[in-house]
Order: structure tokens, then sequence, then C-alpha cells
């Protein structure tokens, strides 16, 4: 039984405007109907595959959980990091887990964000590793170069691969090259791109870890030992994890251990690392002109054009080599060539202040989410949509009160010491400083607008009397 074990805490940011750090871009549908978190997820499920442990924030929690529900996939566990220390702690976090209920646990260790059409291919390949995972090796997934790339790692294998596709021994990590030196690699054959997925048995890992990186171990050991359950997630314990060095696996690890393997991949890959890597691998026309949502484009030529916002019509004419993607709140138009330069935009927005750099329009909590449709002088009007059966916390405000529209479905509604269904096209008055909760009781979702009126409107206006999701009395939301 393999352990599927995905790193789903990373921001994202090179697929800005859609991809933020508040909403990054494993939580989107760039490809597909469906995310690149949960085709991750099902990509790793089936026989032979147990439940996924999924490492996360504690921003994104509930959000795994409601994507895997989704798509029909009940997590084995959820353990949140109280902090990004890169992949090393995480790894390591995971293997020790799992060690406490298997002791020959393998695990199966792969990002979120990664597009790889062929799941069955690639279950054959993770397959073809576990023979050298059983002779106590490491196998790290690397995938059959087709060009002579710069923006990616490589692995240097002992000797060419053959046509069975079993793991080599591994030589060395190759960091990022130039030009000419990516095309000698693609000559020779037995390089590599370094997809950052691995294979082990967790007791070998930990072994690992002892030998090569020692400061991890202990503060990781720490917090999961401290760890507690909050709803059903892990929460490992910050003080202890402020300690664990930020520090990769590659770097940790898997540059000084001697028990490596690669196994080849040799179907179709991308990570997903831009704006041109989504022109790539989405559908194109004859004219190479990616299109997405309400977009249209007039004499253009191998270009992407996306409208993710269902009011906005993004029409292009005579563009080449242009990346344009258009939201309710930003727009990014960039030449194809310069793709990984949208970390320069969200540069420029955060000295600006922006709050478009960071913050998606819509704001997900664990009830549901919402969106600001219009804010002026003492006065915002937002859309609320409320999942079935889930609830807003007891609260109240000190500086504004709300006047709530149901649009559709039934809210269960309390004011003070009334509850009562509002039905749609009903509404109800919440004064400043009442305590009140909104909840769904139906089976479908609930919709809202919500106009709220006061002196201050900020979201860490409110205090929190119950809450189902045990936030804590000032959270936003």
């Amino acid at each position: 039984m393999i352990y599927p074990t995905i790193l789903c805490g990373g921001s994202g940011t090179r697929l800005w405007p859609l991809s933020r750090k508040s909403y990054p871009k494993q939580f989107v549908p760039l490809l597909s109907n469906e995310t690149l978190f949960q085709a991750s997820a099902l990509r790793l499920a089936g026989e032979g595959f147990a439940a996924p442990l999924v490492l996360t924030n504690s921003d994104f929690r509930f959000i795994v959980t409601e994507q895997l529900a989704a798509v029909g996939i009940d997590p084995g566990a959820v353990i949140i990091e109280p902090e990004g220390r890169n992949t090393a702690p995480a790894v390591l976090a995971a293997a020790l887990f799992l060690l406490r209920s298997d002791p020959e646990a393998v695990l199966l260790v792969a990002p979120s964000d990664h597009a790889i059409p062929d799941p069955a291919g690639f279950r054959e390949t993770v397959m073809r590793g576990l023979e050298a995972v059983a002779e106590h090796r490491i196998v790290t997934f690397g995938i059959t170069p087709t060009r002579p790339e710069t923006g990616y790692g490589y692995l240097e294998l002992s000797a060419l691969p053959d046509d069975s596709g079993a793991p080599v021994a591994l030589t060395r990590f190759v960091e990022k090259p130039r030009k000419a030196h990516a095309e000698a690699m693609l000559a020779a054959g037995n390089y590599l791109w370094n997809a950052g997925i691995f294979l082990f048995r967790a007791a070998d890992m930990i072994a690992a870890f002892e030998a090569h990186a020692p400061e991890v171990l202990a503060p990781v050991q720490a917090a999961l030992a401290a760890a507690q359950t909050d709803l059903g997630f892990l929460r490992l314990a910050p003080g202890p994890w402020a300690k664990a060095p930020n520090v990769s696996l590659d770097y940790a690890v898997m540059e000084h251990a001697p028990n490596l393997s690669a196994a080849p991949y040799r179907g179709a890959w991308s990570d997903m690392g831009g704006w041109d890597a989504v022109w790539e691998e989405g559908p194109r026309d004859r004219a190479e002109v990616g299109l997405a949502g309400a977009a249209t484009a007039i004499d253009c030529t191998n270009s992407l054009l996306r409208s993710e916002s269902e009011g906005v019509e993004l029409v292009g004419i005579g563009l080449d080599n242009i990346i344009a993607v258009a939201m309710d709140d930003a727009v990014l138009v960039a030449d194809m060539s310069r793709s990984q330069d949208v970390k320069l935009a969200i540069e420029a927005l955060q000295a600006k202040g922006a709050g478009q750099a960071v913050h998606f329009p819509k704001d997900h909590r664990p009830w549901g989410w919402f969106e600001t449709l219009a804010l002026g002088q003492r006065f915002q009007v937002k859309r609320i949509v409320v999942h079935p059966g889930a609830s807003l916390s007891l609260q109240s405000h000190h500086h504004r009160s709300e006047h709530w529209i149901v649009v559709q479905g039934t809210a269960k509604v309390t004011v003070d010491d009334k509850v009562q269904l509002v039905t749609e096209n009903q509404s109800i008055y919440v004064p400043l400083g009442s305590v009140h909760r909104m909840e769904n009781p139906g089976k479908l979702p609930m919709v809202l607008i919500e106009v709220q009126t006061g002196a201050y409107l900020g979201e860490d206006d409110i205090v929190r009397y119950e809450d189902v999701y045990a936030r804590g009395p000032r959270t936003k939301g």
C-alpha cells in the first residue's frame, strides 16, 4: 500500500492574477473543470493507494477538504503546518506521522500543482519504483526531457534508462542550467527533469534525516509530539515547528544520501510554472491561440486570452505572442516570453499597497465564500454563498449594521433572541450590536446579498461568541 502525500501550501504567484497568495493555483481550474489539486488527488488514487495525506496551512484546510469531497475522495489525514518551512520539514512530518500506524509505510510525495494528463501511465511508473524501495532506496521521479529547458533542475543518471522504465541509480542533482549545458544534457540522454516527486519507506527517509539533516529532526519530532487535533485536522505545534530549518528536501537529504534512484517518466508533464505553460498544455486553435471564458480573438496568433469573470468580455485584435488574463479586479497583459516576470507585477502592486497583489476577489471561508459587489463611503454590498448544512459564527459588530436579502435557497437567521426562516425574495435587518448568525438548513447552496452600513466595514470588526469552526473571537469571516 502506497500512502499518497500531497504538499499543498504553495502560493503559486506566477499565475497571477488568477492565482494569488490567498487562493493559489492548485485550487483553481486551469485546464479542465477539476483543479490541479483535485487532479493530483485523483491521479494518486485507486488500487494499491491508501487515502491521501495532505499537508497544508490553516488558511487552506477547509478548501482542501471541500475540493476532495467534490471529487469523492476522503482524506486519510490533513496536517496543518503553522508556517511554511519548505519541503524538508513537511516531508519528515509526514514520514514520522505515518510510521506511527504502519512501520512499513511507503510514501509517494507529490506537489499539488502539476499537470500530468495520463494518470494511469504515471501510476505504472510509480509501481515500477517499488522494487527499488524494497531495497531501501529512495526513488525520485524524473521527466524525460523534450527540449533543452533552462527553467528546471535536472537529475543525472548513472546510466542510460532502458525501455523497461526501471529506476536507475542517481549520480547527482543539477541546478537550472544555461542553454548550452541544457543542450548537452539533452544530447547525452542520461538526464531527466527533476519533478520533485519522491517514493520511499518512511523508516528509510527518517534514517536519511538522522544521517544528513539531524537539525531538522528534533524540531519536527517535537512539533508532531505536541500536535493537537482541531476539527479533524492535525495541527502541528507552532513553537517547535518554527525552529525547523527552512530548507528543501533536495538540499537537506537528497543531495547527500547514497541510496538514491531515479525513475524516468516518459509521458507529458508540466509544473504549470507560468502562463506560457498554461498556453502550451491547454487547447489551441489553428492559429495557436488558447481561449478560455468570455474571450474572443480576432486575427491573433500564438497567444492566450482568458476571461475569468462572467461579466468581462475580453477581446484581442491582431495580437501575437501575448498573454491576456482578465478578472473582475485585475487584468494582466504580457509578452509570452516574459511570463516568468509576473512576479514583477506583484512586487509593483505590493509597493503601491494594492490588495490585488495577494487577495483573491472571492474570499473563501469554511462555510462558503463571499465577494464584494460594491464598496463606498460608509457602505458595502456583498454576495454571500453558504454551503448546505453550513453556518456562520454567532457574532456581533461594533461599527456596522447589516441588511440581508435571500436570493436563492433558505436562510435560518438568528438575531438576538429571535430565530426565523428567511426564504427567497425576503429580507431581514440586523441592527448594530445585535448578536446574529445565518445558517443554511437546506440541501442546496444558499445565496444572499448583504448590505452593510456604518463607520467601519473591515472584516476584523467582529466579536465571535460561538463557532463550529473553532476560530478566534476576532478572526475574519
